[in-house]
């Protein structure tokens, strides 16, 4: 939460001619609810699973349209063994957007909208339990720089199949 996933995702498909999902997007127009309701109503595991429909969903409609695609998922997507599973099985890179947890504070002091976040401390918590499953992202790129760097130090990852690094 804070570190640009949605941002750099977005200006990173822009940039090299992709096509970007937000993966909590499709979670809210599949539920027909915002991210807070699912998780009022529906509760975290239904949340989960949700989202880990519509993760299929997205890697099956690229593979079928072969249209590559950059994914942006959502804070706790990668702490689920099926997610990472199934990106794993698509043959998709992760990466990790590295941000120090006083920037991601910073960045999301003014959210009111994120059901895990609900004070520093339990962000704080919610980053440290989190924080294992980042690191097992096959690239780390920092992200407490302007979103157009971090576009353009992903791209010299050299990862982006056709897209000169």
């Amino acid at each position: 939460m804070g570190c640009g996933k949605s941002t750099v995702a977005r200006l990173l498909a822009r940039q090299i001619g992709w096509l970007h999902v937000d993966l909590d997007k499709r979670i809210v127009e599949r539920a027909n609810l915002s991210i807070p309701a699912i998780f009022a109503n529906l509760g975290e595991p239904a949340f989960r699973e949700i989202e880990h429909e519509e993760l299929k969903r997205i890697l099956g409609e690229a593979r079928e349209s072969a249209r590559a695609t950059i994914v942006s998922l959502g804070g706790g997507t990668l702490v689920q063994p099926q997610n990472v599973e199934a990106l794993r099985q698509s043959g998709c890179a992760t990466v990790w957007l590295n941000c120090p947890v006083e920037e991601l504070l910073r960045r999301c002091s003014h959210i009111t909208d994120r059901p895990l976040f609900r004070d520093e401390a339990s962000f704080r918590q919610l980053y440290a339990q989190r924080l294992q499953f980042y690191q097992k992202a096959e690239y780390r790129v920092e992200s407490a720089v302007e979103p157009l760097r971090v576009v353009q130090n992903i791209i010299a990852l050299g990862i982006l199949e056709g897209v000169p690094a």
